[in-house]
């Protein structure tokens, strides 16, 4: 009676599963596959001359070579700030260690467009900060910032988090065991950290920095705010400009170059793919006991200087962006009489793009994070329970979208979505087209989490309960789902917060009525509004900073892994 019963419930689970892997292939991989097919014809029929050509284009050259640079330079700046703080945070006796990683998850938070407006605004000639301090520079001076050198500097700020989340998670497996043993050999001081402590974390930093150069490499916000003014293309500003010209073969033109970023991202998956394989420490002893090295009298120099860095990077900017908002007009200094708050009133109250925006950003975000919990929270289980062919190979592409960069994906969606199969409908220019590309874009940052906690789940509790007779639906709803529920809610955290201030994807998909936060602050920018863009920018900024903040005072509520900075 149990194995007729087993049986039964393992025939649903597999129809269960192909209809689900259905669903997130088509929302996932079709359109990377779409955009493959245009890349390789021309008219229709198969054929590299088009590729052959777009390639060899002295624009595609300097363009790839821009991103390179950037990518690879903001990296290594990303590598030196993001390494130095986990090694400092997850290896020391630092005080007040909860707060550095609020403040240091705060930069990964914020638009990368908002990063390079703040910048710029506590820089340059015209600066109301620097004007206000009787600093700034000459009128005609240059900007420092819209420069490969500027680009570069702001791609470090805003992607060290990741360097420091992925390198400290490697950091906190290192039991104390491990230290206590080296010096009991007579390893002392920086020794113990070169021989010891680094080797093993190498894997941890080589992933680290994998994904953030195929997140740089796709960064759009910042190359197009400083690079596009100097004259400066890289791969995703160059792809934004050909479809803002449009042309009779810009699709197809385009669509080479987004395979072009999509070859070097994939590059930049499998190294990650490859230091996560040889991710294995090998580890004897508890690591209830994380390793904490004391500083002694190091120890309040050391906290000055983060925390300095701190206000360099994150508080400075944002005064700067603040001081920009409340003048009359760009490039006045910020006096008492001065002061004015026309811009926010203009932007909030009377733009009737703001209130659209406000509530597309947030209706898509939270509209995004439901519906991938509830198609990665079955999938996720059903496939540790049942690992066919096709859901091996799902799993091995699932993060193919998220690692392409978001102008690659929004191309991508374009092609697949312009005209919907068997019909005369399209979705281009509606909502519906940046939803479903914020589901594909984010579905892997929600279903690794839930997979990682699944695979530590044993399956003998549930078939206890598929033995007293419960239904597929019950198991998951009264068993799985409750002890898997943090790592999904840490997923939906992340991609709410991620798809609230999005650009990249949004850019080339949005429409009147459709626009995002992150595209009406690209455009009061590229239109003059700086005052404008300054004010919106800095409402998004401070509405972020308040949901981590209601987030984190709510933590100890929540089970732990909830939260994703806590984990």
């Amino acid at each position: 009676m149990f194995a007729a019963q087993y049986n039964g419930g393992s025939r649903s689970e597999a129809r269960l599963l192909s209809a689900i892997l259905v669903v997130a292939i088509c929302l996932t991989l079709a359109p990377v596959l779409r955009l493959f097919v245009e890349g390789v014809t021309y008219q229709g029929d198969p054929s590299l001359t088009l590729m052959r050509d777009v390639l060899a284009q002295p624009s595609t050259i300097s363009a790839l070579e821009h991103s390179l640079i950037t990518a690879g330079c903001g990296t290594l700046v990303s590598l030196v700030l993001g390494s130095a703080f986990a090694f400092l945070v997850a290896l020391t006796d630092l005080r007040a260690k909860a707060a550095l990683v609020f403040c240091l998850m705060i930069p990964m938070m914020i638009p990368p467009q908002i990063t390079a407006l703040s910048w710029v605004q506590i820089m340059g000639p015209s600066s109301a900060l620097l004007k206000t301090l009787g600093i700034a520079p000459p009128l005609g001076a240059p900007q420092p910032l819209y420069s490969p050198e500027g680009i570069i500097f702001l791609l470090g700020i805003q992607h060290m988090s990741i360097i420091f989340l992925t390198l400290r998670a490697g950091l906190r497996s290192v039991p104390q065991d491990v230290v206590e043993a080296a010096r009991i050999s007579g390893a002392k001081g920086l020794r113990i950290w070169w021989q010891v402590v680094l080797p093993l974390t190498l894997p941890s930093l080589g992933a680290g920095t994998a994904i953030t150069f195929v997140t740089a490499l796709g960064n759009f916000g910042i190359p197009a705010m400083l690079g596009i003014p100097a004259g400066y293309a890289t791969l995703p500003t160059l792809v934004y400009q050909k479809l803002a010209g449009m042309g009779t073969t810009v699709l197809a033109e385009v669509s080479v170059l987004a395979m072009l970023i999509g070859v070097v991202a994939v590059a930049g998956i499998l190294l990650q793919r490859l230091f996560q394989t040889r991710q294995k420490l090998h580890l004897v002893g508890s690591t209830s006991r994380p390793l904490v090295l004391p500083l002694g009298k190091a120890r309040l120099p050391v906290e000055i200087l983060l925390w300095a860095v701190i206000f360099a990077i994150l508080v400075l900017p944002m005064f700067g962006l603040l001081a920009t908002s409340l003048i009359p007009a760009y490039g006045v200094p910020l006096r008492l009489d001065t002061v004015s708050i026309a811009s926010w009133q203009e932007v909030i109250f009377r733009q009737p793009s703001t209130s659209r925006a406000f509530t597309n950003s947030f209706g898509l975000a939270m509209g995004a994070s439901l519906v991938l919990v509830v198609i990665c929270f079955p999938l996720a289980w059903l496939m540790e329970r049942r690992k066919n062919r096709l859901a091996r190979l799902f799993d091995s592409l699932l993060d193919l979208p998220y690692a392409l960069p978001g102008v690659v994906l929004s191309i991508a969606m374009i092609l697949l979505l312009i005209k919907l199969p068997f019909t005369d409908a399209t979705l281009y220019g509606t909502i519906w087209i940046i939803f479903l590309a914020y589901i594909a874009r984010f579905f892997a940052v929600m279903f690794r989490p839930v997979q990682a906690s699944l695979k530590q789940f044993d399956p003998a509790m549930d078939e206890a309960a598929q033995s007293v007779g419960a239904s597929l639906y019950r198991r998951l709803r009264d068993v799985i789902f409750p002890l898997s529920a943090p790592a999904a809610a840490a997923g939906a955290i992340l991609v709410f917060l991620t798809a609230f201030n999005e650009v990249t994807v949004s850019a080339l998909l949005w429409s009147s009525g459709t626009e995002t936060l992150g595209v009406v602050i690209f455009n009061l920018d590229d239109s003059g509004e700086t005052g404008m863009a300054s004010a919106l920018a800095m409402t998004i900024v401070l509405v972020v900073i308040v949901l981590m903040a209601l987030i984190q005072l709510l933590s100890r509520r929540f089970p732990k892994g909830v939260v994703p900075w806590q984990t």
